[in-house]
């Protein structure tokens, strides 16, 4: 007995000793495993006599029982002092922000945001949207729109041609969307209120051109419009897409061959250093050309100007996503620099609509 006493001394000493949670184990497989010294006591319990098995037995028993106590002590110990280690170690910063889901990590580019923009602006005055296929015919892109033969626009230098068919046609990418006007035209009948958002493509780069930009152009048909209309939705849609409560004009003499009157749009601003504000100031800033359709479109597309009269106008998508969100470089938007489009995009979720806000 005092041999099991001094036994079970010694393991509740390496208990106690026991540094961590291997050790600790290291110390219940000496004691408790299959070739433990506890374990081996109880095994010599089959060869003793039933006196001795009831009076050793139970003493080895209970030397097993402060063993297993004392482990499960310990072992609890031990984890509560790893953890407030881990807790030390490995603090959290509760002030950094949330990290985005994948879901929002993506951005909306500056172009589909503002295509997003207009559709919305002109969804509430009553428009519709027509499309229009990139590859155009050049009676549509010319010959329809009061283009005459030996236009300037028709030269190598300003259109992307292609090799010519066997008839002699040559299929062109469209310099404007003005082609989506001639086929609403010959498609519809009047009232006609639409607007032509899409790609155009002209031999052109620099600072402030590509040789593939964006455009969203305008059509009014009907027996009563006239230019106090057309000044009425450029006024209100350059006030809900620049969000300012008012906007100052200029409307000055122009030419396009196919709008008679013609007329450049100026809006009031100041320039600074680093932005340009509109609605107020004493600077002026071109945004678009616009006009009464010229009776020779309007009879090219089966309508008869006797009857009916309708405006126009136009104006590069790319341009004003620039002076509305201070884009320096046309050039940039079509680099695929994600840098940039975390900088300028916007997020995925936030849809412009007029009662929540265009660019909120």
């Amino acid at each position: 007995m005092s041999d099991l006493a001094a036994l079970e001394s010694e393991i509740l000493n390496q208990i106690a000793a026991a540094s961590d949670e291997a050790a600790l184990e290291a110390v219940r497989v000496a004691a408790l495993g299959k070739k433990g010294s506890i374990s081996a006591l109880l095994s010599t319990l089959g060869k003793m006599t039933p006196e001795q098995r009831k009076t050793e037995g139970a003493a080895i028993n209970a030397a097993k029982d402060k063993v297993t106590a004392a482990l499960t002590a310990r072992r609890d110990v031990l984890k509560n002092a790893a953890l407030d280690a881990r807790l030390a170690s490995e603090t959290i910063d509760v002030t950094l922000p949330v990290r985005e889901t994948p879901a929002e990590q993506g951005r909306i580019h500056p172009i589909s945001q503002v295509m997003d923009e207009l559709t919305a602006i002109f969804a509430d005055m009553g428009f519709s949207i027509a499309e229009g296929p990139d590859i155009e015919t050049d009676d549509y892109n010319f010959t329809r729109l009061n283009f005459p033969e030996g236009h300037p626009a028709r030269e190598m230098h300003d259109t992307f041609f292609f090799n010519a068919k066997e008839d002699g046609s040559r299929p062109l990418l469209r310099t404007h969307t003005s082609p989506v006007q001639v086929r609403t035209m010959l498609s519809q009948k009047p009232p006609i209120r639409v607007i032509c958002p899409g790609r155009t493509y002209r031999c052109d780069s620099d600072q402030t051109h590509t040789p593939m930009f964006h455009q969203v152009e305008g059509l009014v048909i009907d027996k009563g419009s006239h230019l106090g209309h057309l000044k009425w939705i450029l006024a209100e849609f350059c006030k809900a897409f620049f969000e300012v409560d008012n906007v100052n004009m200029r409307f000055r003499p122009s030419f396009f061959p196919f709008t008679e009157p013609s007329m450049e749009v100026d809006i009031q601003c100041r320039r600074g250093k680093n932005d340009i504000r509109f609605g107020e100031g004493e600077d002026w800033l071109e945004i678009l050309g616009c006009g009464m359709v010229h009776p020779n479109v309007l009879r090219n597309c089966g309508i008869d100007p006797d009857v009916y009269q309708g405006f126009a106008w136009g104006m590069g998508i790319d341009r004003i996503a620039m002076l509305k969100y201070g884009i320096s470089d046309l050039r940039q938007m079509f680099e695929g620099d994600v840098r940039w489009l975390n900088h300028y995009g916007f997020k995925p979720l936030d849809v412009p609509t007029l009662a929540g806000g265009l660019s909120s």
